[in-house]
């Protein structure tokens, strides 16, 4: 690869274009189609954090399984810098160097019979990031020092059960990291963990997001911390973004009613009933 080219590599975007999913739901014996995505579009550049909100259901997670690769869409495409993503073969795995998933659920997303220090081995051996077993070694303690899990040799040797809810989640986060992505789907990645602890993760992908220049985009229902941690967020509703905008201004100036609808559920103890008579009014009548 030229100097050029990396340069391209480090300053190019993710570019989700018209993205449509629908599903074949069964019913005894008739067969419908339910659209869980539908034309979505946004671009995710290097340094960015786009936010995309909504209830569980509104297609926030799929959207995410598709720029992963895990689904395949039903229209649409995706492109990585300026180019479509590739669905199979050693494309894919270019595409995967590149974008990498960090899962809802820590508990799950790590197989409990290996230790730490085996589930970065296989990204960094498989993409080719390093070679030779004291290389190898040498960036999986860069990865766990990365993601503040020291000391990070001890750590490596530990099993998923040794660990916290918030340690097993940035384990799957230096596993991400670990092919050289330079986008990351974080879909929910402090929703089942204590609150005690979410402050301390979503700070390490805001610094991990500085350092590594990072595009991310936080799948979430919690708009306070989307509008903390992001620069623009994109609220959906039924499959459809129905607002987007930098993040201040969709919080402090909600202009669609379902947005007005998922900050008034949000704990306020100020106005908080009359901005919610407020909301089903509206959404009243647009529903009339």
């Amino acid at each position: 690869m030229t100097d050029t080219d990396q340069r391209a590599r480090r300053t190019g975007s993710l570019e989700v274009k018209d993205l449509v999913k629908d599903f074949r739901v069964r019913s005894g014996m008739r067969s419908s189609k339910f659209r869980a995505v539908d034309h979505v579009s946004f671009t995710l550049e290097p340094g960015k954090t786009v936010a995309l909100v909504g209830e569980s259901g509104s297609g926030k997670s799929t959207v995410a399984r598709m720029i992963a690769k895990l689904e395949k869409p039903t229209s649409g495409e995706i492109l990585l810098d300026g180019e479509p993503s590739a669905a199979r073969g050693v494309a894919l795995m270019r595409y995967r160097n590149d974008v990498q998933m960090v899962f809802q659920d820590p508990f799950a997303s790590l197989n409990p019979f290996h230790t730490v220090g085996h589930h970065l081995e296989r990204p960094i051996k498989i993409h080719h990031r390093a070679s030779g077993r004291d290389a190898v070694e040498a960036e999986i303690e860069r990865l766990l020092e990365r993601v503040n899990l020291n000391p990070p040799r001890e750590m490596a040797d530990r099993r998923p059960h040794e660990l916290s809810g918030g340690q097993r989640q940035r384990v799957a986060s230096a596993r991400a990291l670990a092919p050289g992505a330079r986008f990351l789907i974080a879909d929910e990645p402090v929703s089942m963990l204590d609150v005690s602890i979410r402050l301390g993760l979503l700070n390490m992908f805001a610094r991990l997001q500085r350092e590594e220049n990072l595009g991310v985009l936080y799948i979430t229902h919690d708009l306070a911390t989307a509008r903390h941690f992001s620069d623009e967020i994109l609220v959906m509703y039924r499959g459809q973004v129905v607002e987007r905008g930098p993040s201040d201004r969709v919080i402090l100036d909600p202009q669609h009613a379902y947005t007005k609808t998922l900050l008034a559920a949000a704990p306020n103890p100020e106005n908080h009933g009359k901005l919610r008579e407020e909301v089903r009014a509206e959404l009243a009548r647009e529903n009339a």
